[in-house]
């Protein structure tokens, strides 16, 4: 820490005006221009650190998924990540490895830090925490104060989907989504639904029969589109929270003999590879996961190498990608 000593030196002034400045003493009659430099000297003192001689060392990096390989073919917006936080740990040169809850803190030793990607309830992350090694959640933010991370605006997506639609002229809108879809404490609710519950509601058009939230797979796609188009006012439009969860939908569509856009929209999100590929190519939001896994292998790097002690949440922006499912009813 600086001493005023050292603030009134650096600032060309005394030592009391500089104690009486920093103080905020009202009763001192001094030029703005002088409280400017002692203001700036002490922050330009409070930051001049000794730059800490940076390690020089070959990371070795573990990797905890909370999904099963089978979920991430059903779901592969976690495998993309995955994939690109393995690769991003690989031309690092660094060394990896996947890792489990079962690991105990002795066998956590080796690792220099983790990458924990997927949905965690409140257990799972005490569990983390006890292992006492640098973390970054990829697509949960918990104990911000204790973790890195890197997420999406969950609300602001649902909002920009939803006037999407409104824009083209729809007000049925239903909504597919998840169980537990991002941190949640008991596994319900997850924040792509919540989002879409309260943005609808706000605009007036929440309707209870139309949200329908299951398990992230194709099937609950497809068993969830069945029933939407069993209600006696079928929704215009649909919403789904992911886009192999919309493949599902849309082979439900087509077995009612319907089209897709003409007769009702379809938007998705993820931008998985396989979207631009449905018939018709699906609308959705494209969430940059390779970039997201690119980022959680610097951040911790950043975290281990420069000894960073203040925890970092990067938040990426989403894009919408409209392609053929949406039909404007305007």
């Amino acid at each position: 820490m600086a001493t005023i000593k050292e603030i009134a030196s650096l600032a060309g002034v005394s030592i009391a005006t500089v104690s009486r400045v920093l103080n905020y003493d009202e009763t001192l009659t001094v030029q703005t221009e002088t409280k400017k430099r002692i203001f700036e000297a002490a922050s330009q003192l409070e930051y001049q650190v000794k730059p800490k001689k940076k390690k020089k060392k070959k990371l070795n990096l573990g990797v905890y998924c909370s999904y099963s390989p089978e979920e991430e073919i059903e779901d592969s917006y976690y495998l993309s990540i995955r994939v690109a936080i393995e690769k991003r740990i690989e031309k690092e040169g660094f060394k990896q490895r996947r890792v489990t809850l079962l690991e105990s803190k002795e066998q956590m030793e080796p690792m220099d830090g983790i990458i924990c990607l997927g949905t965690f309830h409140e257990e799972t992350i005490d569990r983390i925490e006890g292992w006492k090694k640098p973390v970054v959640f990829v697509d949960a933010s918990p104990r911000e104060e204790k973790f890195d991370s890197v997420v999406v605006d969950l609300n602001k997506q649902v909002q920009t989907v939803v006037e999407y639609l409104r824009g083209r002229g729809h007000e049925k809108i239903a909504f597919i989504g998840c169980m537990g879809t991002g941190l949640t404490k008991d596994g319900g609710e997850d924040y792509r639904t919540k989002a879409f519950v309260e943005y609808t509601k706000k605009v007036g058009l929440y309707q209870p029969s139309y949200l329908l939230v299951g398990e992230c797979s194709p099937r609950f796609g497809y068993q969830g589109m069945r029933q939407l188009l069993e209600c006696q006012e079928v929704p215009t439009a649909v919403f789904v929270v992911n886009d192999s969860m919309a493949a599902g939908c849309s082979r439900a569509i087509y077995e009612k003999g319907l089209q897709i856009p003409e007769q009702i929209s379809l938007v998705g999100m993820n931008d998985i590879p396989a979207a631009r590929y449905m018939t018709p190519p699906l609308t959705t939001v494209k969430i940059h996961m390779e970039f997201m896994g690119e980022q959680a292998v610097e951040l911790l790097k950043n975290r281990i190498l420069e000894e960073r002690e203040i925890c970092m949440k990067v938040t990426v922006p989403a894009t919408l990608v409209e392609r053929d499912s949406v039909a404007d009813i305007r």
